[in-house]
């Protein structure tokens, strides 16, 4: 080989025991497409509501009840056996449950996994798997270490990356090692890894969560703390690994195997295939967050339902008309005056003799003249229509339990609704002609799409002379009523509708930050926050059954 050749490459052995040559130019095209990937993943998370997400499977698994913690803790399980590296369950586990729930449950699935593969190893399987490992160079070394030291050289290699967990826990059952000495051990050896990961998806969705607009807003001292932690549970265990490498050289030839003790020699002249295809990974990654980033309106299905809407840009687009034209909303007032009760509950009964007149109404919101209007006019003009066709909408499907029950392309998404010389869907008035055209995010409080869940629908219809006064009574009674705001400040803690979660950005650009929003309707709240506390949000439930008067009874 060439002096200029030799700098190309790199000599080394693997964590098997395999010497190997490596191009050095695809050492770099590795790290710099795993880079690459990364900055994809963030790109495209920016598009997504990640605390909505995690949110949404929190909910399942609260929905599962005790049995919540228990599936996830069989899946971790079972991926165990079947040798799935489980670190992305790990890391799953830190968001969804918690540092201290999290590493409960991960520790307990991880021990029950390896017992189970150490008991298929010896008990069903000894000799499918022995055949596996005749190959492998270290495995005569580690069945005498353990013969010579015991528990000590399992707590050894479990502290010590250099071989993989999943497979640990079937050589094991191939060495004279007892099961119950062998689980102990493998269960507080494995603590400080799992804390690790653990902790890195505990902290990573704080930090996703701020990237995407998440719900709670974190002091400086907070992220401090929680870095530092991180820092140190990272050190923590990168010292005790090291301490095991070094023991693992001190008591045993399992990780001080020489080239000449060992036949299998590989050399890699060539392009490594992992290089490759780590770099068309990387392709795809940054193709796909492009796709994501130039074309957000696909992923519409993903972040109406469950996941919530996606963020947008709060702005002014129009200016008030005072000479321009006007819509007479009387009809729907009277309609909601009929029918609706001052707590929001609609007669749908009732409602549904007065059709009639709900479609003239709707008929002549398809005639208005919606680009000549000015701002409240406009804004008056969608709230009334929105909650007016999410009325037709359930008189269309009458009597459903609720809104979800109607299937979802004719629901939201169904572009059925004309306002003016434009036919938009629900989610489009919503999205995409209020949200980013009006810097209002108490329009959020007064759409209403028939759950219980949502605010109150008025029992009145939305003016243009009136839109400040109403808007900010519509806000206040949400913040008053507890199925929408509670604050507890002995247990320093705020119970928030999930309306801000989902639209969590949109408080925060008016705001700067959700629980400031909220603040502004209760006196309580902003007195703790101005004394510089900082409380914890909890979610409440989100109801989605029909907010009709037969559920308010």
């Amino acid at each position: 080989m060439s002096a200029t050749k030799e700098k190309d490459v790199y000599k080394g052995s693997t964590p098997l025991g395999f010497n190997v040559t490596v191009n050095r130019y695809a050492v770099i095209i590795k790290w710099v497409s795993i880079a690459l990937i990364a900055v994809s993943v963030l790109l495209i998370v920016r598009q997504l509501p990640i605390g909505p997400a995690v949110q949404a499977m929190e909910d399942w698994i609260r929905d599962l009840g005790i049995w919540g913690p228990v599936v996830f803790g069989l899946l971790y399980v079972v991926a165990v056996v079947l040798l799935v590296p489980a670190s992305a369950l790990t890391l799953a586990a830190g968001a969804l449950f918690g540092l201290v729930g999290g590493t409960s449950i991960v520790s307990l699935a991880s021990t029950t996994g390896a017992a189970l593969a150490f008991l298929i190893s010896r008990r069903l399987a000894r000799n499918r798997i022995a055949k596996k490992v005749e190959q492998y160079p270290k495995f005569d070394a580690i069945d005498k270490a353990i013969s010579e030291g015991g528990w000590k050289i399992v707590a050894l290699l479990r502290l010590s990356p250099a071989i993989p967990f999943n497979l640990q826990n079937y050589l094991y059952g191939l060495t004279g090692i007892r099961f119950w000495t062998c689980v102990l051990t493998s269960w507080l050896a494995m603590l400080p890894g799992t804390f690790m990961y653990v902790y890195l998806g505990h902290v990573g969705r704080a930090g996703l969560e701020a990237t995407a607009g998440g719900d709670q807003s974190r002091s400086p001292a907070e992220w401090a703390m929680m870095i530092v932690g991180l820092a140190a549970t990272i050190a923590v265990t990168v010292y005790i690994t090291r301490l095991a490498r070094k023991a693992l050289k001190q008591h045993s030839d399992i990780a001080s195997m020489s080239e000449a003790k060992s036949n299998h020699h590989v050399e890699r002249k060539g392009w490594p295939w992992g290089t490759t295809i780590t770099a068309l990974i990387a392709l795809a990654a940054l193709s796909a967050a492009a796709f994501v980033k130039f074309n957000p309106d696909l992923l519409r299905q993903w972040l109406t339902s469950s996941l919530g809407p996606p963020s947008v840009i709060l702005r002014e687009a129009y200016e008030e008309k005072p000479d321009g034209p006007t819509f007479d909303h009387a009809t729907l007032d009277d309609l909601l005056k009929s029918h609706v009760d001052e707590d929001g509950w609609v007669d749908y009964q009732g409602l549904k003799q007065d059709a009639v007149k709900l479609d003239a109404y709707i008929q002549r919101v398809a005639n208005a003249p919606f680009d000549e209007m000015g701002r409240n006019q406009k804004l008056a003009l969608l709230l009334n229509a929105y909650n007016a066709f999410t009325l037709r909408l359930i008189l269309d499907y009458y009597a459903v339990p609720s809104i979800q029950a109607i299937p979802a392309d004719q629901r939201w998404d169904d572009v059925r609704w004309q306002v003016g010389s434009h036919t938009w869907s629900l989610y489009q008035i919503e999205n995409e002609q209020i949200r980013p055209k009006f810097k209002e995010p108490r329009i959020h409080f007064a759409l209403v799409c028939a759950a219980v869940g949502c605010p109150r629908l008025r029992d009145e219809a939305y003016r243009a002379d009136r839109m400040d006064q109403q808007l900010e009574d519509q806000s206040l009674y949400v913040h008053g009523h507890g199925r929408w705001f509670q604050f507890d400040p002995d247990q320093d803690v705020v119970r928030l509708t999930r309306l801000y979660l989902w639209y969590g950005g949109d408080f925060k650009q008016v705001a700067g930050s959700v629980l400031s929003y909220a603040a502004r309707y209760s006196p309580e709240l902003k007195r703790a926050l101005d004394t510089g506390s900082n409380p914890r949000i909890e979610w409440l439930p989100y109801g989605w059954a029909l907010n009709s008067k037969e559920n308010a009874r």
